[in-house]
């Protein structure tokens, strides 16, 4: 048995569009459903959702059937955080509050056995399929993605030495709280905010790193991936669910 591939991490090398879902509720049978509608990558939030590292397995577990690559995203730049999501089997992760190229390095350090990292070795774990997977200390490294997340006016400061950093294999610019660093809480779509956003794609461009970032709808998914963005999700699961809801209460009442 070998180990899986990260598909992620190979598209996203080769510059390929990928379209993406914000995964907030703690119900495997939601993500199975929608890893099926053919999304190229869903995002499980255990930062600001309340889903627990103990509820992540079944979740990357129900999201395996389809055909969406799995990106988690940790509470925090913790290496033992990071250590328990990749014992469970995630191949990419997101790391929130990146202020530095130090902590862009400490967090790849995290995702990287000794002697290039600190990770910790375990055995039969989900991720080397149950210590089935006889390859997976030899493959571990090469199949982890690194996405770092830049979300204050710090950090865009130092955007270009951050994306430097060797084993980061994309940045993710957090639009809600870069907005709120700038003095525009809960208004990202501000238009400085906006010239912001679209010069960070056009800054990470230049230095050939591949950008991501979150839109809460279509027309903003597209305008940011005209702007460049490689890797865009287009919606959070929950916001749709709400918003499907009303459309339909103020249908039926109409």
């Amino acid at each position: 048995m070998k180990t899986p591939a990260n598909d992620f991490k190979r598209r996203l090398a080769a510059g390929e569009p990928l379209d993406g879902l914000w995964v907030s509720l703690a119900s495997p049978i939601a993500a199975e459903a929608v890893s099926l509608l053919g999304f190229d990558w869903m995002l499980f939030d255990t930062e600001h959702c309340p889903i627990d590292l103990a509820q992540v397995q079944p979740l990357l577990q129900a999201a395996a059937t389809g055909t969406a690559s799995a990106v988690l995203r940790p509470a925090w730049n913790d290496k033992v955080l990071i250590k328990r999501a990749l014992d469970m089997g995630a191949q990419t992760l997101l790391i929130p509050f990146v202020q530095s190229p130090e902590e862009a390095a400490e967090a790849v350090a995290a995702t990287r056995y000794p002697p290039d990292g600190i990770r910790g070795v375990a055995g039969a774990t989900r991720a080397s399929r149950y210590g089935q997977a006889s390859d997976y200390f030899a493959q571990a490294d090469s199949q982890i993605a690194v996405l770092v997340q830049v979300e204050t006016r710090a950090a865009m400061d130092r955007l270009e030495d951050i994306a430097a950093v060797p084993g980061v294999d994309g940045v993710f610019i957090g639009p809600s709280d870069l907005a709120a660093s700038y003095g525009h809480l809960g208004n990202p779509g501000h238009p400085e905010m906006q010239a912001v956003l679209e010069q960070a794609v056009q800054r990470l461009q230049a230095v050939g790193k591949p950008a991501g970032i979150l839109a809460t709808n279509a027309a903003d998914a597209k305008r940011y991936r005209g702007w460049g963005y490689a890797f865009v999700a287009g919606a959070v699961d929950l916001g749709l669910l709400i918003g499907g809801a009303k459309a339909l209460l103020a249908e039926m009442r109409d």
